[in-house]
Order: structure tokens, then C-alpha cells, then sequence
């Protein structure tokens, strides 16, 4: 059984009298990458800025690898690190010198330390150059060089592709599931990019007006989503126009049909009746953005 890192327990929070989180609950175990997603408003910076300590809970728990946030603050947030918003970085320092003035402030943490993770960042040729040389994608990656020095097994990012271009995005990429599965962090992630997104989580928690509105597995999520299409290839799709006045052509060869699972044997056979060969059917493969638009009434991300 996997270890459980983060548990969040009907976290509440109010300001004044406005309640900005209601009854929050999720879960991260060690390896998981998961999506935190939400409109504009919804409670995602709130709710890590809470599991951070960076603001005080008005009812619920935080436990970080069994300890208690509130009560055994130093214990829980000592495996834990965080990019919230921009990674601080002095400029006019190098990356390594950066990471020097990080290591001090840690126990322990070796010069081979710092090697292994410039290392893990790719920044090994460039690691001695003054950080206002560095590209956005490299300062990400300094950041995240930062925040795993004392090696965490949670790592929480906010909006960490903000601002990259399509390579600093695969890079950053590769480097988050390369920390989950050799270093089996536990990485929760705050951002917009659903895309993007699609590609590195495996677990999705959907926040909206302060409440948890889905927690599932990314294939569980999408699979639930709204309608289930079953696109079927065929040879003729001008029959079927006629046949299956329901059905939705998607081009010449293809055409897709909301109907559940136990009919599409239905739809075979009438297909097969009228002379109309077949030559696939499949389910069609919703996005993550097409299942969040479903599942949120299609609010606007941040």
C-alpha cells in the first residue's frame, strides 16, 4: 500500500463572513502527480497557501506524512517544498550560488547534494552563469532546483509552465515525472494549463466556488464526464445519414453516436443489415479541458 503524504480534511476557511473554502477533503500519495484545478476564484491558492501554513485554518485538518500541520508544524513541513507563484531568485547571483544560499538553511545538505540536483534540472552546463542570463524555463527549473534540495516528498507548484514556451513546457514536464517516479514525490499542481496537464497527472481535484466537485483518477474524471461518444468507421456515410438520424459525421469515413455501451451491438447490426461494412469502433477519448468544461458549466480558468 502506497504511502499517504497529504491529507486534507474539510478544510474550511472564512474571511470575515465570506466562506471562501467549504468542507475541502482530498488526498496525495508518495508518486502521485496531481491536478488541481479550478475558475477563476475557486479556492486553489487559498487552499494551498492553507496547507502551507501560510494562512490559519478556520476549522479542519492538514496532516503532511502523518503529522499534523497545525500542532506539529516543524515535523509536517520539513519534507515539503513549494514554488508558489514566481521562484525567488537573486539575479545577480549564480544559479549555484543560489542554491549555496538555499543549502544553508537546511542541515546537511552536501555539495554532492547539490550536484544530484542540478543534475536532475539539466542545468549542469549553465549552473555557473549569473541567473539574469537564464532563460523563464531555467529559472523555473532553478526554482524547482531550490525547492527539492532537502529532499521533499511533496512538492507543490503554482502555475510552474506560466510563461514557457512549448519546449520549456516538455522540459518541465519530463523533470516532474522524473522526480515522481525516481524520488516517488508526491507533486500537487495548481494550474491552467489543461493540455498540459492531460499529459502529466495521474490524479484530478476540481475546486469550485470553494468546494471539491470531483477527485478521481484523470482517466476516471474523463470517462464520466457528460456524454460518451462511440465513434464508429464505416464505408458509407451517406446511409447512415439516412439511417441514424442521430448520429454526428465527423468526415467521410467516421461518425459517432451518444448512446451507452450495451447498444452499440444494436447499431452493429443495423449497420450490417443495410449493406454498411464496418471497420472500427472505438469510445471516444475526451480531453481533460472537455471534461472540466462539463463538469464546471465551462468557467473560465485563471
Amino acid at each position: 500500500m502506497e504511502k499517504i503524504v497529504l491529507k486534507c480534511e474539510s478544510l474550511n476557511k472564512k474571511f470575515g463572513k465570506k466562506q471562501i473554502l467549504n468542507n475541502v477533503s482530498f488526498e496525495m500519495q508518495e508518486g502521485d502527480i496531481l491536478g488541481f484545478i479550478g475558475p477563476n476564484g475557486a479556492g486553489k491558492t487559498t487552499t494551498i497557501k492553507l496547507v502551507l501554513g501560510l494562512q490559519s485554518l478556520t476549522s479542519g485538518k492538514v496532516t503532511i506524512n502523518g503529522y499534523d500541520r497545525e500542532s506539529q508544524f516543524t515535523k509536517a513541513i520539513e519534507k515539503v517544498g513549494a514554488i508558489v507563484e514566481n521562484p525567488d531568485l537573486y539575479m545577480y547571483l549564480s544559479g549555484y550560488e543560489n542554491l549555496k544560499l538555499i543549502a544553508n538553511l537546511y542541515p546537511g545538505i552536501t555539495k554532492d547534494r547539490i550536484d544530484e540536483v542540478v543534475k536532475l534540472v539539466k542545468l549542469e552546463n549553465r549552473i555557473k552563469d549569473k541567473v539574469s542570463k537564464y532563460s523563464l524555463g531555467m529559472r523555473q527549473r532553478l526554482g524547482i532546483a531550490q525547492a527539492i534540495l532537502h529532499q521533499p516528498n511533496l512538492l507543490i507548484l503554482d502555475e510552474p509552465t506560466n510563461g514557457l514556451d512549448p519546449e520549456g513546457i516538455k522540459e518541465m514536464r519530463e523533470l516532474l515525472l522524473a522526480l515522481a517516479k525516481q524520488e516517488k514525490m508526491a507533486i500537487l499542481i495548481s494550474s491552467h494549463n489543461l493540455a498540459e496537464l492531460d499529459n502529466l497527472c495521474n490524479k484530478v481535484c476540481i475546486i469550485k466556488n470553494g468546494e471539491i466537485i470531483e477527485t478521481s483518477d484523470i482517466s476516471g474524471i474523463k470517462k464520466e464526464a457528460g456524454k460518451q461518444f462511440k465513434i464508429f468507421e464505416v464505408n458509407d456515410i451517406e446511409k447512415v445519414k439516412t439511417l441514424l438520424p442521430k448520429a454526428v459525421i465527423i468526415n467521410q469515413k467516421q461518425f459517432k453516436l451518444d448512446i451507452p455501451k450495451k447498444e452499440v451491438a444494436e447499431v452493429i447490426v443495423k449497420l450490417v443489415e443495410n449493406q454498411i461494412k464496418i471497420y472500427e469502433v472505438k469510445e471516444e477519448e475526451k480531453s481533460l479541458e472537455q471534461a472540466f468544461f462539463e463538469k464546471t458549466g465551462g468557467n473560465i480558468i485563471e
